[in-house]
C-alpha cells in the first residue's frame, strides 16, 4: 500500500506569511460552509440544546439522542450540546445513558427549537454497566472504530493498587494496550512507543501520566467526567503522535449545592469541593490529592523518601445561554530523595481558558488558549550539581461543528502551538563543587495545522467519516548548529563495524525565529461502517498521522529525566500509515457484544540509538541517532456482558511490533545488522479478563487477571576473561524477552445503607493487588559474583501481593 502522506518542503525564513495564507483559505472554507447551511436548511427544522445531570447541572458527554420515528441518533458533544435537523412532523425523542434513567419526550417540530434536557442520575447503575439498546444501534452504526470508552462508574469499579482508582491502570485492560513493563510508566497502544500517545486533560498535552514511576496515574477519578482512548481511524482535529489520543475532561462542578467527596487510604488521601457560582449560572472545582508515605519515614531511621502531589481546578460559567468560559488547571509534582545526595523532581502544570459559542442552533464553536509545562530536575549532592530540564508549550486551537443537516455534519479548525525546549541547564551546588554552570542551547518550534472532518450518511446501512489535516512544523532560532561532512552526524568505522559520532566542521548561527528547518505534511483520515443490520456491522479506517517531537530515551521504558526535542535536519519528522478492518456484533438483544479488530501500520523515521548513546546533558543529539522504519500489525478481539450482576470483558491481543535500520549505504551494517528486531513495546500475547459482580445492595466485588508476553530484552549470549575479570559479551538487540507477565487482582466494596436524612455517604473499597504473590521481572541484571567470580543474572521484582483499603466518601 502505497502511503498517502506526502511531505514538501518549504523553503524561506518566514513562515508567518504562509500561516496567514492558510487563515485565508480557512476563512474562505467557514465562508461556504455558511452558505451550504442557507441551502441544506430549507424546509427543514432543527432541535438543539444541551443535556446536563439533573442534580448538578453537569454537561453530560456522548449521550445518545435517538428519534424513534426516522430511526436517527446524534450524540452530545464535549460541552454537552446536541443539534439534530429533521422535516417538519411530531416526533418521540428517546435520551440515553449510561447510569442515568432513560428519558422520552414527545415533541411536534414546525420550527427550530432550544430544548434542554436534565437526566436523572440512577443510583442502581453503581453495582452493575447497563448498556441501552438505542444506544448500541447508534453506535453499531456510526463510522468510528479503534475507539474505547470508559465511563468513572465502570473505573471505580475495577481493583487497583494500594487502594487508589486509576485511569492508566483502567485502560491497560483494554484491547492494544500494555502497560511499558511492572512499575514502569507510561503505556504502549498497538505496538507504539509511550511517546507517541498524545494525552490531553481538558484540551492541554500531558507529558508524563504518572507519578511515583507509574504507581499511580496524575490523573485523580473525583475530578474526570469522561475517558476516551482512540487507537485507530483519529479524528483529523489531533495531531502531532503517531499510536494513540488519549482525551480526559475534567467534571465542571455541581452549579446547584456545595458538595465534598474524597477519600483515606494507606499510601494517599484526596479531597474534592464543588459547588455553584452565581447560582445556576456557574460553577467550581477544586480537588486535592496527596501521598504521605514518607512522612512515616520520619519516625524511622531512613533518610529516604518518594511522595507525590497534585491539584485539579476548575470554573465554568455561563454568560447567556450562547456563550459559556471555561478556566481549568492541573499542576503535579512528584519528589524522590535518596538520603539527601540523590534528589529527583518532576510534574506538569497546564492551564486552558476556553469560550464555548453558540452561534446557531446548527453552528457550535469552541476558542481554546492553552499552556502545558513539564518539569523535570535532578540534584546530585556527592557530585555537587544540580540538572533542570523542561518542555513548554502555548496553544491557540479555533474548533468549529456545523450540524449541517441530519446526514452531513462537519468539524473543522485551526491551531498554532509554540513550543520551548530546555534540554538542561546545570548549576553548580556546595562550595565544594567542581562543575561549572552550563546552559544547554534552548530550541523552539512553531505547528501550526488545519484540519476538516465530514461525518456522512451515505444510505441507511453505510457511513463515512472522512478529513485532512495540513500539519506544519517550524524548527526557530535562536542557536547555533553543527556542521558535518557530507551532512552525516554519525559516522561508520569500516574497521571496528561500528557507529561512532562524527566530528564536526564547522558552526551554523541562527538568529531569533530564524528558520532553522520546515516541514509540512497532507494528513487523510478516513472511516468506512457499513451495518449489516441493527446488531452487526463491518468498519475499516486509514489514517495518516506525523510526529514532530521525539522523546529521546535509550531506557526500556519512559523515565521523568527522558528529554524532549523538536524535528530538524537530522532528527526527521516520524510519519505513519495505518489501516484497520473489524466486525462489532451485539448479541442476544445488546446483553453481549464482540468486536474484532486487525491493523496494520508502518512508520518512518524511527529513531534508534548507536551503542554506548549517553542522552544526559548531551550538547549534540544528532550524533548519537540514526533514522529507521517500523511496523506493527496485529489482531484485537473483546467480548463484554453488558447486564446483569455479573459484568465485565474479556479482551486479547496478538501482536508484533519491530523496527529496523537499515545502514545507508551498502559499507554499513546498520543497527542489528540492519535486520528486524523486536521493539520494546513488542508484546506477542496480551490477555485481559475483567468482571464485576454485585453480590447484595451493600457488597460489590471485583476482579482483573492480566498476562502478558515478556517485554524484549537483549541477554548476553558469551563472556570472555580481561585480567581476571569475566565480561559478558551482549547479543543482537531485543533478540530475548522477560518471563512471562501475569497477576490477578481482586477488591472488594461494602456501602452501607444510605438514609435520605444523612447528607454523608461513604464506602470502604478493600482490595489485594496480585494476589497470588507472583514475583514478576521488571528487569533482568548480570553481575559477577565477588565470592564465586561467576556471571550471574539477577531478577528484579517491584511487587508481591499488596493489599490495601480506602474508605471513600461524600457529603
Amino acid at each position: 500500500m502505497m502511503p498517502l502522506t506526502k511531505q514538501f518542503k518549504i523553503t524561506g525564513n518566514n513562515p508567518c506569511k504562509k500561516i496567514t495564507i492558510n487563515l485565508k483559505l480557512f476563512m474562505v472554507w467557514i465562508t461556504f460552509s455558511h452558505l451550504a447551511i442557507v441551502v441544506t436548511a430549507q424546509d427543514k427544522v432543527t432541535i438543539s440544546g444541551r443535556i446536563t445531570d439533573s442534580e448538578t447541572k453537569e454537561s453530560l458527554i456522548g449521550v445518545n439522542v435517538f428519534l424513534k420515528e426516522i430511526n436517527s441518533a446524534t450524540s452530545t458533544n464535549e460541552y454537552g450540546f446536541y443539534s439534530i435537523t429533521v422535516p417538519k412532523g411530531s416526533y418521540t425523542v428517546k435520551i440515553r445513558f449510561i447510569g442515568y434513567t432513560s428519558l422520552e419526550d414527545s415533541l411536534k417540530l414546525n420550527e427550530s427549537l432550544v430544548k434542554d434536557y436534565a437526566l436523572k442520575s440512577n443510583e442502581q447503575s453503581l453495582n452493575e454497566v447497563v448498556v441501552l439498546s438505542d444506544k448500541n444501534v447508534a453506535e453499531i452504526r456510526r463510522p468510528e472504530m479503534s475507539v474505547n470508552k470508559l465511563s468513572v462508574r465502570e473505573i471505580k469499579q475495577m481493583p487497583v493498587i494500594l487502594g487508589e482508582v486509576d485511569v492508566i491502570k483502567s485502560i491497560l485492560q483494554l484491547p492494544g494496550v500494555t502497560n511499558a513493563g511492572e512499575g514502569q510508566s507510561g503505556f504502549n497502544v498497538r505496538g507504539g512507543g509511550a511517546d507517541q500517545n498524545l494525552v490531553l486533560l481538558d484540551e492541554a498535552t500531558i507529558y508524563n501520566s504518572s507519578h511515583l514511576f507509574g504507581f499511580f496515574s496524575v490523573f485523580n477519578a473525583d475530578a474526570i467526567n469522561d475517558i476516551k482512548l482512540y487507537k485507530g481511524g483519529i479524528p483529523s482535529r489531533f495531531g502531532g503522535r503517531l499510536s494513540s489520543v488519549l482525551e480526559i475532561y475534567q467534571k465542571e462542578g455541581n452549579k446547584n449545592n456545595l458538595k465534598f467527596s474524597g477519600g483515606i487510604g494507606l499510601i494517599s488521601s484526596r479531597l474534592l469541593a464543588e459547588g455553584p457560582v452565581n447560582r445556576g449560572k456557574g460553577s467550581f472545582l477544586l480537588a486535592g490529592r496527596s501521598s504521605y508515605g514518607h512522612l512515616f519515614l520520619k519516625l524511622t531511621d531512613i533518610k529516604s523518601a518518594a511522595y507525590f502531589y497534585d491539584l485539579n481546578t476548575k470554573l465554568s460559567y455561563s454568560l447567556n445561554d450562547k456563550n459559556k468560559l471555561f478556566l481549568s488547571g492541573y499542576f503535579g509534582r512528584d519528589a524522590f530523595n535518596l538520603n539527601q545526595d540523590f534528589i529527583n523532581t518532576y510534574g506538569n502544570t497546564v492551564f486552558n481558558a476556553r469560550w464555548n459559542k453558540l452561534f446557531s442552533d446548527k453552528l457550535f464553536s469552541n476558542l481554546s488558549l492553552i499552556y502545558s509545562d513539564y518539569y523535570y530536575g535532578l540534584e546530585i549532592g556527592f557530585a555537587g550539581f544540580k540538572w533542570t530540564s523542561k518542555i513548554q508549550n502555548l496553544n491557540l486551537k479555533y474548533d468549529f461543528k456545523h450540524y449541517l443537516n441530519n446526514d452531513l455534519k462537519l468539524t473543522y479548525g485551526i491551531n498554532a502551538q509554540h513550543h520551548l525546549f530546555n534540554p538542561g541547564t546545570v548549576t553548580p551546588i556546595g562550595e565544594n563543587s567542581s562543575m561549572n554552570r552550563d546552559q544547554l542551547a534552548k530550541k523552539y518550534a512553531l505547528e501550526p495545522a488545519i484540519y476538516f472532518d465530514v461525518d456522512q450518511t451515505i444510505t441507511k446501512k453505510l457511513k463515512v467519516n472522512y478529513g485532512l489535516r495540513y500539519s506544519m512544523f517550524y524548527r526557530l532560532g535562536q542557536e547555533d548548529v553543527f556542521i558535518y561532512d557530507n551532512n552525516e552526524a554519525v559516522k561508520f568505522n569500516q574497521d571496528l563495524k561500528i557507529y561512532e559520532k562524527a566530528t564536526p566542521i564547522g558552526v551554523k548561527n541562527y538568529q531569533n525565529n530564524q528558520s532553522i528547518a520546515s516541514f509540512n505534511n497532507l494528513e487523510p483520515r478516513i472511516s468506512i461502517s457499513y451495518a449489516l443490520d441493527d446488531d452487526h456491522a463491518i468498519k475499516t479506517s486509514y489514517n495518516s498521522m506525523n510526529q514532530y517531537l521525539h522523546l529521546l530515551s535509550n531506557a526500556q521504558s519512559p523515565t521523568p529525566l527522558d528529554i524532549w526535542a523538536p524535528s530538524d535536519n537530522f532528527l526527521k519528522p516520524q510519519s505513519l500509515d495505518q489501516i484497520a478492518v473489524g466486525y462489532f456484533q451485539n448479541i442476544n438483544q445488546d446483553n453481549y457484544s464482540l468486536e474484532v479488530e486487525s491493523f496494520y501500520k508502518k512508520i518512518k523515521n524511527k529513531l534508534d540509538y548507536i551503542d554506548g548513546t549517553d542522552l544526559l546533558a548531551n550538547k549534540a543529539i544528532e550524533q548519537v541517532v540514526l533514522n529507521g522504519i517500523a511496523r506493527s500489525y496485529g489482531l484485537e478481539m473483546m467480548f463484554r456482558k453488558n447486564t446483569g450482576n455479573l459484568t465485565g470483558w474479556i479482551s486479547y491481543t496478538l501482536s508484533r511490533s519491530e523496527q529496523q535500520t537499515p545502514g545507508r549505504n551498502a559499507l554499513e551494517t546498520g543497527i542489528n545488522n540492519g535486520e528486524w528486531y523486536k521493539s520494546v513495546a513488542d508484546k506477542l500475547h496480551n490477555l485481559s479478563i475483567t468482571a464485576s459482580y454485585k453480590f447484595s445492595e451493600k457488597w460489590r466485588f471485583g476482579s482483573i487477571f492480566t498476562l502478558q508476553s515478556g517485554q524484549p530484552i537483549t541477554l548476553p549470549n558469551s563472556r570472555y576473561q580481561f585480567q581476571d575479570i569475566s565480561i559478558p559479551n551482549f547479543g543482537l538487540r531485543n533478540q530475548n524477552n522477560l518471563p512471562t507477565y501475569h497477576h490477578l487482582d481482586i477488591s472488594g466494596t461494602y456501602t452501607p445503607k444510605h438514609h435520605q436524612s444523612k447528607k454523608w455517604q461513604g464506602e470502604w473499597v478493600f482490595s489485594i493487588y496480585n494476589i497470588y504473590n507472583r514475583q514478576n521481572a521488571s528487569s533482568i541484571a548480570f553481575r559477577q559474583n565477588t565470592e564465586t567470580g561467576v556471571n550471574e543474572s539477577k531478577k528484579l521484582s517491584i511487587f508481591g501481593a499488596v493489599p490495601s483499603f480506602t474508605y471513600n466518601f461524600k457529603f
